[in-house]
Parts: structure tokens; sequence; C-alpha cells
């Protein structure tokens, strides 16, 4: 009888130690119940705001890397879809080809090209010309973004040397006008780095204003705004006159 009692009370003592020991402080919780607790009452850190989608002005301020000695495979890709031509003046209709592996945005280039052409400042004024970009069909000319060497290539049909100056040109011989695309992402020192998104006009209306017939005219005005169809990638200074940048052909408007 004594031995039974024994074993019985000291069952009890035992499972009294492994509940005492399962059990929480009093007042408190199991420390897993507590873990979590200090976990669901911190704050929630808020997200980073998502930063905004860049605008189309913001690309065209930037630069972009390029080398400045590229020959790239002059293996050209047009650029799809179509934009129509705004106006009712005369329509002229073209493609926008860009060369691959330029690393270059096309679609922010043909987007460009439609913009400045038909801005009332440029050859579309009072509604004079309309301009159309076209991916497939025959287009009345093909303004295309190339790297220098192949820009070279194709300037040279038409005794143009392009590499010298690593500038654009309107090959005239054939049915493309040459945007060097070294001076697309780098711009020139005549323009600076601040001005990256006239500059880009710039070269879209002096090398259309060839393939519409005009050829080069220089400032006669000091500290006035160079002509469009000045040669402003290479000097705003032709014969001691000094210019100011300018990317339109009427600059007023």
């Amino acid at each position: 009888m004594t031995t039974v009692l024994a074993v019985v009370v000291a069952g009890q003592v035992a499972q009294g130690e492994k509940e005492s020991a399962a059990a929480p402080a009093a007042g408190g919780r199991s420390a897993k119940e507590s873990d979590a607790s200090r976990s669901d009452a911190r704050p929630t850190p808020s997200r980073k705001a998502e930063a905004a989608p860049v605008t189309y002005e913001q690309q065209m301020a930037r630069t972009y890397p390029i080398d400045p000695k590229l020959t790239a495979d002059g293996d050209f890709e047009a650029i799809g879809g179509f934009d129509k031509a705004p106006g009712k003046g005369q329509k002229f209709s073209y493609r926008v080809d860009v060369e691959k592996g330029l690393g270059l945005d096309g679609a922010l280039f043909a987007r460009a090209v439609q913009e400045t052409l038909n801005d009332d400042r440029s050859w579309a004024h009072n509604g004079a010309m309309t301009f159309e970009r076209i991916s497939s069909g025959r287009p009345d000319f093909v303004i295309t973004l190339a790297s220098p060497g192949t820009t070279g290539v194709w300037c040279a049909k038409s005794g143009l040397d392009t590499l010298s100056g690593n500038v654009s040109c309107d090959s005239a011989a054939t049915e493309r006008v040459m945007i060097n695309a070294y001076r697309w992402a780098q711009g020139a020192k005549t323009f600076g780095k601040d001005k990256m998104f006239e500059y880009r006009q710039m070269l879209i209306n002096h090398e259309i204003g060839h393939r519409l017939g005009h050829g080069h005219k220089n400032c006669e005005t000091p500290g006035e705004l160079a002509p469009i169809m000045q040669q402003q990638t290479k000097s705003l200074d032709i014969d001691g006159i000094k210019c100011k940048p300018n990317a339109w052909v009427y600059p007023g408007n």
C-alpha cells in the first residue's frame, strides 16, 4: 500500500512540473504567441513609391552610350506601325529604318521624326506640308538611324563624306536620309548636353530640308538664331559670325 501511494504521488509531481514548464508565466503568453504578437504590432513598412514612367521629353533630353567609331552590320529594320499625316498640305510618306545592333530605341526615334516634322515650326508650317509614317509600301523617302560607319557608306553613295566629322546626310542618290546614330545619341558641342532634345529636332529638320531641296545657309547676323540649314553640328561660328543654336525652320512660331 505504501509503495502504491509513493508511485501515485511521484506521478502527480512529475505531471505538475511538466505543466508548469509548458504554461506561460502569470499574465504572459507563450514565446511563440509573443513573437507573433510583436511581429504583428510592428508597423508595416510602406512600399517605395513606384517610379513614374519616363516621359517622351525626358527620353529625348538624355544622352545614350555609343561608340563614335561603331560600324554595325548594315542590316536595317523598319519600325512597325502607322502615323497618319495630320495636315492637309502636300503629303510626304516616309518609312523609319533603324540599323540593328545600335542599342537605341527605334520607337522613340520614329516618334521624334513624326512629331518634329509635323510641328508648325517645321516644314509643315502653316499647313504647307504634312508627313505620314508608313512601315510597308513605297515611301517617298526612308529616314534611317545608322551607325557612323554605315552612315558613311550610304552617304558615300551620293558623293558625301560624313566620316571625318561624324555627321549625318541626305543621301540624295538613294532613298535614304541618314541620321548618324552617334550624333543622335551624344549630340554635339555646339548644343551641349543640356539641349539634346533641341539638337535631335535640328538633325531631323536639317536633313529633311536637304531632301526637300534646300541647300546649306549660314547665319548672317551675330547673335541671331542659326538658320536650320546651317551645319550646326560642326560650328555656330562661321567667318566670325557667331549665332545661337536653333532646331526649327520657323523658330518664331
